[in-house]
């Protein structure tokens, strides 16, 4: 079926649901279309999936999806938000996972070993939640299989869908004579014989999934389905076989999963321990899809997190204000109030400070505006991320402006690095009239009385000298950090930290050549701490930059 944008005429009109409205069509399959679609009651976005009345196929697939998935709450799996039916069809409304499957990725040779093993615990993670709930999924195939393109954490690097053919607990026995369900090229033995299956068909199918992800064909496809269906309940070929570089207990878990009586296969658990084991030990090469470090040593708990961009908040706060030389009693409400409420407490501590420079300091006030302006409107869903740029002026204050990179690196996405790095340049540029300090682009000048002192002094010269390229500089570095210290091996990661860093010291001489200014001061030294930071922070555990 030629997939394209345009609705049919029936849906084109009108809301579905009274509520969602669609958009591209995403695909087609037997059992339906999906679309992209906005949800006009929440102002999200959505996807809808539509299966028109009488046009056959099992009239209850999207009442059993709906309701195996209303027992679930994964981020390994793609969450249900809504289900109905009108007269032209029935819908399923799920969440829009921005991303593509493994199948796709598979064939487009973008997976690594070590991507492949990852994708495996997080379906281990997500089938386990399933099968404690009562919900077996009975289709586990990689078209199934959703790779987010900016995951939140581990457990959510892959997504398992469709739950259309699962089995609940409590249902009535699983298979008639001739009942089978789910795709024969991925089914256990005993599901394609029409027997009574438990969880232990997923775990089949899984291991199925990864021995074809990892040797590039599954042992059971043949040329014809009846040629597929004579290889079933076969002893498959070991992967050690195929794969005589992989880790040996690792190919003999997946061996064991795929063993033709459901008895000998071992539980999911066994399995992921084997995948855990083996993740340092298979090659990363060959393009990794979202993780490129493991996000789970890095993330601060949300508490943590909060607590701490308060008090950087805070401090920022009680610090222009004692500039100003205005009671500093205000800042502990700072605290309180981007606590209580990250985003909007920042914007309400942020706003009132600027408010109390402008009436006795207007152009400093405008060059603090500038500096905070940007953030939210760069990193609108981090919001305790927003004081970190002000590390930067602060280790400038220490000539230690270029080590600040290595603090930004450590975000989860490469644009919120990116972002987080520019805008430390930024605020440090902005900041050095404001101390008059070198921070790092050079002696500024002095600070600025008025908002015409501050524009003609201070942002026509800074945009006429190309000092913004140190904004540049930053966000590149920041940005390409995680891929090349990963925070796996050490001796890589310190070869790797000495070129990045090496790398970010010549460009910053090369800058200041370039534009006639001062070298940074204490370059070297800063590059070296660069390099010492992005080395240790991601060992240790509990550091870093998590997005709210």
């Amino acid at each position: 079926m030629e997939i394209t944008d345009e609705l049919p005429a029936t849906l084109s009109a009108d809301l579905v649901l009274n509520r969602y409205r669609l958009g591209q069509r995403l695909g087609a399959g037997g059992f339906g279309t999906v679309y992209a679609a906005t949800d006009e009651r929440l102002q999200r976005a959505v996807a809808v999936k539509v299966i028109p009345s009488g046009g056959g196929g099992d009239p209850t697939r999207a009442q059993r999806e709906a309701l195996a998935a209303g027992r679930l709450d994964h981020p390994g799996i793609v969450a249900i938000f809504d289900a109905g039916q009108d007269s032209q069809a029935r819908y399923l409304v799920s969440e829009l996972v921005y991303g593509r499957t493994v199948d796709d990725l598979s064939a487009d040779g973008l997976l690594s070993d070590r991507d492949v093993l990852r994708i495996g615990l997080a379906l281990c993670s997500a089938l386990s939640h399933a099968h404690e709930r009562g919900v077996v999924h009975r289709d586990v195939k990689p078209q199934n299989v959703l790779i987010p393109d900016a995951p939140r954490s581990a457990a959510g690097v892959a997504k398992l869908a469709d739950f259309g053919v699962a089995h609940l607990a409590g249902d009535e026995p699983l298979t008639r004579t001739g009942d089978v369900v789910g795709t024969l090229a991925y089914m256990a033995p005993e599901q394609a014989e029409g027997k009574r299956i438990d969880h232990r068909c997923d775990l089949y199918s899984l291991a199925l999934v990864l021995y074809e992800a990892l040797a590039g064909v599954n042992p059971v496809r043949a040329g014809s389905p009846a040629a597929t269906a004579k290889r079933l309940g076969s002893v498959l070929p070991p992967l050690k076989r195929a794969r005589k570089d992989l880790p040996p207990e690792l190919c003999a878990a997946i061996d064991r999963a795929l063993r033709p009586k459901p008895a000998e296969r071992g539980t999911l658990d066994e399995l992921a321990d084997a995948l855990s084991d083996t993740l340092d030990d298979v090659s990363d090469e060959g393009g990794t899809v979202a993780l490129p470090y493991d996000d789970t040593a890095l993330e601060l708990p949300r508490g943590v997190a909060r607590g701490l961009a308060a008090a950087a908040a805070g401090g920022l706060c009680a610090g222009a204000l004692a500039w100003a030389e205005q009671p500093v009693l205000p800042a502990l409400a700072a605290v309180a109030a981007v606590a209580l409420l990250p985003r909007l407490g920042w914007l309400v501590v942020a706003a009132a400070t600027l408010a109390t420079l402008s009436v006795e300091r207007p152009g400093a006030a405008l060059l603090a505006g500038l500096a905070l302006v940007p953030v939210p409107a760069l990193l609108r869903r981090h919001g305790t991320t927003w004081t970190l740029p002000a590390a930067a002026p602060l280790l400038g204050l220490a000539t230690l402006a270029l080590a600040y990179p290595a603090l930004a690196g450590r975000a989860r996405t490469w644009f919120a690095r990116a972002a987080l790095g520019a805008l430390g340049a930024w605020w440090t540029l902005l900041a050095a009239p404001l101390v008059e300090r070198d921070l790092l682009a050079g002696p500024p000048e002095r600070t600025p009385a008025t908002v015409e002192q501050a524009a003609d002094r201070v942002l026509g010269p800074l945009l006429e000298s190309g000092a913004l390229l140190y904004a540049a500089l930053f966000a590149v570095a920041a940005a390409v950090l995680p891929w090349i210290v990963r925070g796996r091996w050490l001796t890589l990661d310190l070869v790797g930290a000495s070129t990045w860093a090496a790398a970010l010291g010549a460009s910053a001489f090369a800058i200041a050549d370039a534009i006639g200014a001062p070298e940074p001061r204490n370059a070297v030294l800063a590059s070296v701490v660069a390099g010492a930071l992005a080395v240790a922070i991601p060992r240790i555990r509990g550091a870093g930059v998590v997005e709210p």
